[in-house]
């Protein structure tokens, strides 16, 4: 793993080391074994396909594999072709693979242009370079490339284009005219090298091609190792047939295609054809009702806090139909056609200012036709304008938040954040799974990802995963279990809250549920097991309420109780970690209750008060400390102490290592006792006074810190360094003259200041180098330490480190 799997990019805006995920391992490794016994001319040149599930990060697969290859004597510097069928794949790919050159060790990894640039790039060449290259760029041309046999091609999405080796016949006034697929001419081009397949579907050509699926990671496994989301499955065909009949009429157009052929390609071509399916799902009426119910689903989801970003991709089955479903979304909501600079509410920073174009909230993606109307074909614009759609809708502060598709962005287009899609297009097999994957991608707050249908999928989809999950269906959820699971929930945080009068938050008066709510935070602070069991709850409970947020089968009580507990939620946890969670994926009026709640009881108050300092010394400011004090509730103060003393031990520390550590053991041992209190004392005010006056004494202990060096004639920076001198001296049992300990403390902040004034020190290994060096110099001269302790030097380095990267 240290050697091969450890990919550091060459050019990147933050330090990163990308390490391999262990399915990207044993991948890597099975491929390359593969390739060894598949290269000609002892093998058949079939290297072999990896049915990797979608959003498990094949591109990092193939960069593992590629090293694995590149740096094994076996091949002898191969060539690698990597070969995708679209270009905005090639493009990801590209920015990818040429970003690694020293991690694969070839300087030559270059994109492609064309078939003859590619010809001319490995014309002479005996072995190494990486080309990347889209299948179209062979066409009807076989002359040779090249007759190594190191030659590996690995290609992205083996499913699709790279698998036609077919034969076609066209008949033209000339006569009769052979054609093949793209595939064809690729592997009359290079005879001898060993093809590769990578696909999130695979099918029996791709096998025929690229030979048997050598390791799989199914989205099963994916899911369950959390990298990528489960799919809930929501029916909304019901809603907006115009009768059963149509209904009927879609199945049996599905069962008819799937029987006229043996493969999806054939299936497909019988759909375009199929003039009477797009004639149902484009009815006038129909699209009317399409267009409302998706309204009303999209903006419930929305007002319910009940999507991360408010992505949403509305898949529809032409161009049409797309068209005419996106003139009566902007006839209902003639806002959403508005041209905004970034959403509503965004906070922006100079870069977002950069990067974030004024767009309007909903957007048709197609390419233009040449007979479309001149609206649509300005509307949809040109290819750079596309480009620049992808960049809005990848943005999660761009007021465009909903894109009507029809083909489009429907394989390798990755939005982490986009959590609901919508289906009104008859998709089956590999394209179905490539589909729904849009909304799998893991993403903070985004638990599950949400498929709506409006044209009745659910058998396909059971059969799609079935296929191509081992026979799994498991991932796949349908929205009636989170139903289920937010019932459960309530049910069972109503049982933990019992003994809780929650009356007035639902019937009393505002100034009553507020109060209701604080007394609710405080009674689940009680213990520390019932306020852990609480937020495990709730926290389970919203991840359930998100998916269905937007279903009518939810009572508007459960509604009501799950944003109680969720309010409830996120006092505790500004209380304890000093921000409430999620509060943006809120409904908008508990959202503002929490809010008048947190300012009701004083507690909104402190938290600006400390936000509003300016430096360490602000936080214990006298009426800071007088305002907790004032607070009613027990345990609210208690933690509200807490995380003040957490905050203050936390600024020392960035600068003074070991009084840190000191605080914080001293900190904890105070919290520990009052977790591990006898049940008999939970009640006991007592108890509570105890707690918050050991914890306001900390806290000015931590305050006299600041002012601890005066008296030795030595600032605060300074006393830092003198602590993890006189620590050191307890530590390793030796003696040392105090005054001489108090200048050498001055001497080692002097040569720390000056190596300060470089403000990329912690990249540059020179400047680290020369610190190190100017300390053991200093450290001599004073004769420190008297013995000969190589840890001694260590300690002073990381405290010079961590003094240096705290400072301001």
């Amino acid at each position: 793993i240290i050697r091969n799997f450890i990919h550091i990019p060459d050019n990147s805006k933050k330090e990163e080391k990308i390490v391999c995920r262990y399915p990207q391992y044993y991948a890597a490794r099975a491929l390359y074994d593969n390739i060894k016994k598949a290269q000609k001319p002892i093998g058949d040149g079939k290297g072999g396909t990896y049915f990797g599930a979608t959003g498990c990060g094949k591109s990092f697969t193939m960069l593992y594999l590629t090293r694995l290859l590149m740096k094994s004597e076996y091949f002898e510097s191969p060539t690698i072709v990597l070969i995708t069928d679209r270009t905005d794949l090639d493009d990801q790919l590209s920015a990818q693979f040429i970003n690694a050159k020293t991690f694969l060790g070839d300087n030559t990894v270059e994109s492609v242009e064309s078939r003859d640039d590619l010809r001319a790039k490995l014309q002479g060449r005996q072995s190494g370079g990486v080309f990347l290259t889209t299948i179209h760029k062979f066409t009807e041309d076989t002359e040779l490339l090249t007759e190594r046999n190191n030659v590996i091609c690995i290609s992205d999405e083996a499913h699709r284009t790279q698998v036609n080796l077919d034969q076609k016949l066209k008949i033209t006034e000339k006569g009769v005219k052979k054609t093949f697929g793209f595939a064809k001419y690729l592997h009359d081009s290079l005879p001898n090298a060993t093809y590769v397949g990578f696909t999130g579907t695979p099918i029996d050509a791709t096998l025929d091609v690229f030979g048997k699926v050598v390791d799989a990671y199914t989205m099963t496994e994916s899911v369950k190792d959390e990298i990528t989301v489960r799919i809930v499955y929501e029916g909304s065909a019901a809603k907006v047939a115009l009768n059963n009949s149509e209904l009927e009429k879609i199945e049996q157009y599905y069962e008819e295609a799937a029987e006229l052929g043996t493969n999806e390609y054939q299936i497909d071509k019988s759909k375009q054809e199929t003039a009477n399916m797009y004639a149902i799902l484009g009815d006038p009426d129909r699209l009317r009702a399409v267009a409302e119910d998706f309204i009303k689903h999209y903006e419930n989801r929305i007002s319910e806090g009940a999507t991360v970003k408010g992505k949403a991709m509305f898949v529809s089955s032409s161009r049409e139909i797309a068209y005419t479903l996106y003139k009566n979304i902007i006839a209902l909501r003639p806002e959403w056609n508005e041209i905004r600079d970034a959403e509503e509410g965004a906070e922006l920073t100079d870069k977002d200012k950069r990067e974030l174009k004024p767009i309007e909230r909903v957007k048709l993606v197609m390419t233009r036709g040449k007979d479309d109307p001149k609206e649509l074909w300005d509307m949809l614009g040109t290819p750079e304008y596309r480009k620049e759609l992808d960049r809005q809708f990848k943005n999660d502060k761009s007021n465009f938040k909903i894109a009507i598709v029809v083909d489009m962005w429907l394989t390798g287009f990755d939005v982490p954040f986009l959590d609901s899609m919508y289906i009104d297009k008859p998709i089956q097999q590999h394209n179905l799974i490539q589909t729904i994957s849009r909304v799998n991608r893991k993403y903070e707050g985004k638990y599950k990802g949400l498929v709506v249908d409006y044209i009745g999928i659910k058998k396909y989809m059971n059969l799609a995963l079935a296929k191509y999950n081992k026979g799994d269906e498991s991932n796949f959820e349908d929205i009636d279990q989170s139903l289920v699971v937010v019932r459960d929930h309530l049910d069972l945080l109503s049982k933990l809250m019992d003994k809780f009068d929650n009356t007035k938050y639902f019937k009393g008066s505002t100034i009553e549920q507020l109060n209701t709510l604080n007394m609710a935070a405080e009674f689940v602070q009680q213990t520390k097991e019932t306020e852990t069991r609480f937020m495990g709850l709730v926290k389970r409970l919203k991840a359930a309420y998100d998916i269905c947020a937007g279903s009518e089968k939810l009572s508007q009580a459960e509604r009501d109780f799950t944003h109680f507990y969720l309010a409830i939620r996120s006092i505790v946890f500004k209380l304890t970690k000093g921000n409430a969670p999620d509060t943006a994926q809120m409904n908008a009026r508990v959202r503002e209750m929490i809010k008048d709640a947190l300012q009701s009881d004083g507690v909104e108050e402190i938290f600006k008060l400390g936000e509003e300092s300016e430096t360490e010394q602000d936080i214990f400011d006298e009426d800071y400390l007088e305002k907790i004090d004032k607070i009613k509730l027990p345990n609210t103060k208690i933690k509200l102490l807490q995380q003040l003393l957490a905050k203050v031990i936390g600024e020392i520390r960035k600068v003074n290592k070991v009084k840190g550590i000191d605080f914080t053991k001293k900190m904890q041992a105070i919290v520990e006792r009052y977790n591990n209190r006898e049940a008999n004392d939970i009640l006991r005010s007592e108890v509570y006074e105890e707690m918050a006056e050991a914890l306001t004494n900390l806290i000015w202990d931590v305050h006299k810190e600041f002012k601890a060096g005066d008296e030795m004639g030595i600032d605060f920076e300074e006393k830092a360094f003198y602590d993890i001198l006189k620590e050191l001296c307890k530590k390793y049992d030796f003696s040392y003259p105090e005054n001489k300990l108090i200048e050498l403390s001055k001497a080692v902040k002097i040569i720390v200041d000056s190596q300060a004034k470089f403000p990329d020190w912690n990249k540059r290994d020179d400047i680290k180098s020369a610190l190190k060096v100017e300390l053991i110099l200093i450290l001599d001269e004073f004769g420190y330490p008297p013995v000969e302790r190589d840890e001694v030097y260590v300690e002073i380095f990381e405290q010079a480190e961590n003094f240096k990267k705290n400072r301001k």
